[in-house]
């Protein structure tokens, strides 16, 4: 009796069966991308809604924004909103400054009052009224100076950006980098504004046509769109901001198939070779520089400079609206009104939930689109 005691004394006390948790999913893996928001007058609201569309995934987070012109617009309204409420308070914001640019529209009246309500705003016949107002201010404006024609140098732009962009918030943005672009008048170079610095004016330069607005003074130097030398400008966000894969937002088409015979489209089509130019040859050089590396096939630890590595490791994407944007002409970048903003915002939304549907997949993985072809034979 005692031996048998000893026995079961002996035996290890028996446990429950461990029960086990159903095993949680995973979190979305939060990858950092970089925006390179283009100019282009009010098609700028294709960008916005781009950028509506791209704030709703929060598996992407935007390190750092370029942007020229319109696209600078967008960048101080994102990040301004982002420090407000975030992910939301940047798309409120966003949405803020575009209904104050239709607001400032000189149309705005003639299709929201009794005249656009009988006939509809989106009537063909009253969007020809407001085209061809478009075109006699666009050929005023051509004859005059601004200096001659606005004395006062009267801005709307600023308004609108006073209404809407809190630069103390901009300037204390922890949620992401701005990189603002704008055309030293002397020189013909690029200046690039930082973040920490950016004030109303710099974005200002950065959106000022020299045959609509007047130059504008930043420290005594004058300063015109950043179009003519960066739209936008990608070196900074390779050189400064941690994400690899950098995301080229372009309204400006590159290719148009048919020539232009017309007055105006010569100049329209002239004007976005222009803005086009310094961005194609900035993505030929990176193009040459990611050639040359491969060809040299050193492995990351022999990079004598920081920056080969990051050119070595940047992943390109390109998100347009192709034919759909290049149908309104070049001409359509002076209309504002509600209507057509909101018809681009649209189209905006539409292409960038295309582009995530097709490529989200590869950010962090692979580059999805090509450079263009170096110089070289």
């Amino acid at each position: 009796m005692a031996t048998r005691k000893t026995a079961a004394a002996a035996q290890p006390p028996r446990t429950a069966p461990r029960k086990t948790s159903p095993r949680r999913p995973a979190a979305p893996r939060h990858l950092p991308i970089d925006l390179a928001l283009q100019g282009g007058g009010s098609h700028g609201a294709f960008t916005w809604g781009v950028l509506d569309r791209l704030l709703e995934d929060e598996t992407l987070e935007i390190s750092g924004i370029s942007g020229t012109s319109a696209g600078a617009m967008n960048a101080v309204a994102l990040a301004a909103g982002l420090m407000e409420g975030g992910r939301e308070g940047a798309r409120a914001c966003l949405r803020r400054f575009w209904e104050q640019v239709a607001q400032t529209s000189p149309f705005t009246h003639l299709e929201t009052g009794p005249l656009g309500q009988w006939v509809g705003a989106d009537n063909p016949l009253l969007q020809q009224f407001t085209s061809t107002w478009q075109q006699a201010v666009r050929f005023v404006g051509s004859q005059f100076s601004p200096y001659q024609l606005n004395p006062l140098n009267l801005n709307p732009l600023r308004d609108i950006l006073d209404q809407t962009v809190d630069f103390e918030r901009v300037r204390a943005c922890t949620r992401t980098q701005l990189f603002i672009a704008a055309t030293h008048v002397a020189t013909g170079e690029l200046r690039v504004f930082r973040q920490d610095e950016l004030t109303a004016d710099m974005v200002l330069a950065s959106a000022c046509l020299p045959l609509l607005f007047q130059a504008v003074e930043i420290d005594g130097e004058a300063y015109w769109d950043g179009g003519y030398a960066g739209n936008p400008t990608l070196l900074p966000l390779i050189a400064e901001t941690p994400a690899d894969d950098l995301l080229l937002v372009q309204i400006n088409p590159t290719r148009r198939n048919a020539v232009p015979t017309q007055a105006d489209e010569i100049l329209d089509r002239a004007g976005e070779v222009t803005f086009n130019a310094s961005l194609l040859k900035e993505l030929r050089t990176i193009g040459l520089i990611k050639e040359l590396l491969a060809d040299a096939g050193r492995p990351d630890s022999c990079f004598r400079r920081p920056l080969f590595k990051r050119v070595d490791d940047l992943r390109l994407h390109q998100l347009d609206a192709g034919d759909r944007l290049a149908a309104f002409g070049a001409s359509s970048k002076t209309q504002t009104n509600w209507t057509f903003l909101s018809q681009l915002h649209a189209i905006g939304r539409e292409a960038a939930d295309h582009w995530l549907a097709q490529h989200r997949r590869h950010v962090g993985r692979r580059s999805t689109v090509d450079l263009p072809p170096s110089l070289t034979p």
